[in-house]
């Protein structure tokens, strides 16, 4: 995870060199615990939900404290699962490890819970994708590091082949997700290396 990823100005989470972003999701409610600076830890705010072969991004409509957005890697995405309670809306909940800057400890760092709420619409073609997607991350990135690996570099799901997976997702008409069939064009060429540097005008 990492706290406040760099957005363009509409929103839109600046992609690394190789991302490519599946579907957004707008009008979700999103819970995340052991935020610095927020009361009890606990963070909840109304926005957006991007979701790309490498990370899934939550951006605040509003920013609550210093919290803005909320940078998931799928790779350290676990216990994942999908929930339909009876009185309440269908939701997402789950683990992420942190990102952990260059030159800290691990220690430093706590794993956070989040949870996904879809309080607007259906969620049959976001909740299918996400977790087809999530899965075939972690089986390329066994097929490409077979031995037990510490800490994979999030970029690695990168490399993940989605095409297929976008060209025969089922699209639920009750369920606003918006699926990317050509990746979003924004007038700057920026692109991210990693997590630990800050973007690189004009790489592709």
């Amino acid at each position: 995870m990492a706290l406040n990823p760099q957005l363009f100005p509409n929103g839109m989470p600046v992609p690394f060199t190789n991302e490519m972003f599946v579907l957004v999701r707008d009008g979700v409610e999103f819970e995340v615990d052991k935020i610095p600076g927020s009361q009890g830890g606990v963070v909840k705010a109304r926005g957006t939900i991007y979701l790309s072969n490498i990370r899934m991004v939550f951006v605040a409509s509003h920013p609550v404290g210093n919290f803005c957005a909320f940078d998931m890697p799928l790779l350290y995405v676990h216990d994942e699962k999908f929930n339909q309670p009876i009185f309440h809306c269908n939701n997402i909940t789950g683990h992420v490890e942190p990102v952990v800057p260059e030159n800290e400890h691990r220690a430093l760092y706590s794993t956070h819970s989040f949870k996904i709420l879809f309080k607007e619409g259906g969620c049959g073609t976001f909740v299918p994708l996400f977790l087809n997607l999530i899965s075939s991350v972690r089986q390329y990135n066994q097929q490409v590091n077979p031995g037990p690996q510490p800490r994979p570099d999030p970029l690695q799901a990168s490399q993940t082949p989605v095409d297929e997976m976008m060209r025969h997702a089922y699209v639920d008409p009750n369920d606003p997700t918006r699926i990317f069939l050509q990746q979003p064009t924004t007038q700057s060429q920026l692109r991210r290396r990693s997590y630990q540097s800050q973007p690189v005008e004009g790489s592709v």
